[in-house]
């Protein structure tokens, strides 16, 4: 159960985890903008009528309608999920990155350094 706890804990798997439950969330909310606001303006500016449409080859039916509202489903996710959670999670590691390099080394570097400095200069006298 340790090693299973450790896998867990490592961080990666927990963000996929997040990434995925909310991802999973935001598809609902993109579902209804879609169907509730996309739609509506793409029958607007079409002149009314069903979006999208389907055609017919050797008694096969293509459903181009389907996949054009799929494509536009699949940019609003990735534009969201892009400008709302991969830039603001980038920036803020920038700044812990940026947080992690101190302008003075460590109290143990230092010690370590004045003993180096103590030994060179009994060695040259």
């Amino acid at each position: 159960m340790k090693g299973f706890r450790d896998f867990v804990m490592r961080g990666n798997v927990v963000d996929m985890a997040v990434g995925i439950v909310i991802g999973a969330a935001f598809g609902a909310v993109v579902t209804a903008l879609v169907d509730s606001f996309i739609n509506p303006l793409i029958k607007l500016v079409a002149g009314g009528g069903k979006v999208g449409g389907t055609f017919t080859v050797n008694g096969v039916v293509f459903d181009w309608g389907a996949f054009i509202s799929a494509v536009i489903y699949f940019l609003l996710v990735a534009a969201v999920i892009y400008f709302f959670v991969v830039l603001p999670v980038n920036k803020l590691r920038e700044r812990v990155m940026k947080g992690d390099s101190p302008a003075e080394p460590p109290e143990d570097i230092q010690l370590l350094a004045e003993i180096r400095d103590e030994l060179k200069q009994r060695n040259s006298a």
